[in-house]
């Protein structure tokens, strides 16, 4: 079965409806968060071991989401199909992931009417800590070791072990 293009098993839509008809919604306690892992195990591309979904995490269809071991996609989150996340990752809450944006390059034509970009997804790489309501815009890489301060508009890529913080983002300091 296709979804928006995209090959889905019946399997996965099972999981799906199963995940956003309940679990999405319950409480952040662990047997609930056990059954959130339980869920996605079924819809990621692939899942590590120990992931985390926090209460209220919005990633489309999954099927194309790869997540590593003792990774979370945190409390209302909202992150796009095409997700690869490392290992050893944090993601606090509120965080939203782009993977496209709004065509604007002509004023004759209302921007809403100019349809998207070509989906650049993005990529998290192993021991990342991702502060609540970050905003990544797409096609960035965050690298291994990275902090991405709390309410930072990360537009651009920094070396491993950033420090990264505010709007536009910029580098505050190397961990190293």
């Amino acid at each position: 079965m296709k979804i928006k293009g995209d090959e889905i098993s019946i399997k996965q839509i099972f999981f799906l409806c199963i995940y956003y008809g309940i679990a999405r919604h319950l409480p952040s306690q662990m047997p609930f968060r056990r059954f959130r892992y339980w869920c996605c195990k079924h819809i990621f591309k692939s899942c590590g071991k120990n992931i985390n979904i926090e209460r209220g995490a919005y990633f489309g269809t999954g099927i194309h989401i790869t997540m590593g071991d003792f990774s979370c996609l945190g409390k209302n989150c909202w992150v796009p199909n095409n997700l690869s996340v490392g290992e050893e990752v944090m993601m606090g809450p509120n965080v939203t992931i782009l993977d496209r944006n709004h065509v604007f390059s002509r004023t004759d034509i209302p921007m809403g009417r100019q349809g998207n970009t070509e989906r650049r997804p993005v990529t998290i790489e192993n021991d990342v800590w991702i502060g609540c309501q970050v905003l990544i815009m797409p096609g960035r890489t965050i690298k291994k070791g990275s902090i991405i301060a709390g309410g930072c508009v990360l537009c651009k890529d920094f070396p491993e072990y950033s420090i990264v913080g505010g709007n536009p983002s910029k580098l505050i300091k190397s961990r190293k």
